[in-house]
């Protein structure tokens, strides 16, 4: 079967993209739509989870929407966050964002280089005794908190945001020769926009693990999973994959 249309569940790229080259390489056609939105939890859905942020002296982030969400709720809930608390971020990126809540300079911030084992890096034995509090979205992965239980660090972690499916009636899965996923909310948005899907000839690509659960739980079948040590992205997946079925 031949590829030509691909419809990419993110939002379009900003800038120059090698999906462009794709495009003219190969005759391809994309088409970007994001199949959910990130939204904070209100003050009521976070407070039944049962946390309370000032029990903990150590704040785990690793994303610029819970990091708005977390300063968003403790505002609301009217928590004052001491000067004493620390920051652990998974990459400096994330970690430049809390200027925008905090005054970055007097605040004890650290963060690793993207990858969970680089947050036990950062923590080391100086930190090892902090209570900490890992903030995730309610479709997160659990690869850090598996880290810090094999560490014996102290922790506890909460949701301070959460997916929503947008509405996709205004495509057709169907009248795609691939789509590509990235997250089980995709799976989820995918069959509650359409509950009677069917893959028949349609070809799916997965890129991460956590999506490849959500995906077989769902009986889709993968035609391509990334990344590879041969295809470390998506475009690279594909460019592959239409190189070799020409």
């Amino acid at each position: 079967m031949t590829v030509r249309n691909i419809l990419i569940s993110q939002q379009p790229p900003k800038a120059a993209s090698p999906y462009s080259e794709i495009t003219s390489k190969y005759g391809v056609n994309f088409d970007f739509v994001p199949f959910f939105s990130i939204e904070p939890l209100s003050s009521r859905e976070f407070r039944a989870q049962r946390i309370n942020i000032l029990d903990y002296t150590a704040i785990v982030f690793s994303a610029r929407s819970t990091i708005d969400a977390f300063f968003h709720l403790c505002a609301e809930l009217r928590i004052k966050i001491p000067e004493t608390m620390k920051y652990f971020c998974t990459t400096e990126a994330v970690a430049m964002y809390l200027q925008k809540h905090i005054v970055y300079r007097k605040r004890k911030i650290f963060f690793g280089d993207g990858t969970p084992a680089s947050l036990i890096t950062q923590i080391g034995t100086k930190h090892k005794g902090e209570k900490f509090l890992i903030a995730t979205s309610d479709s997160a992965n659990n690869d850090i908190t598996r880290l810090f239980e094999t560490g014996g660090l102290d922790f506890n972690s909460a949701i301070f945001v959460k997916s929503v499916s947008r509405n996709l009636k205004d495509i057709s899965p169907s009248a795609y020769d691939m789509i590509v996923l990235y997250n089980p909310s995709d799976v989820k948005s995918l069959y509650e926009n359409f509950p009677e899907f069917q893959q028949n000839n349609v070809k799916f690509v997965s890129y991460g693990k956590s999506v490849v659960k959500a995906m077989n739980d769902a009986g889709l079948k993968i035609e391509i999973s990334a990344p590879t040590s041969t295809a470390p992205s998506v475009a690279k997946a594909l460019e592959l994959y239409l190189e070799s079925n020409r």
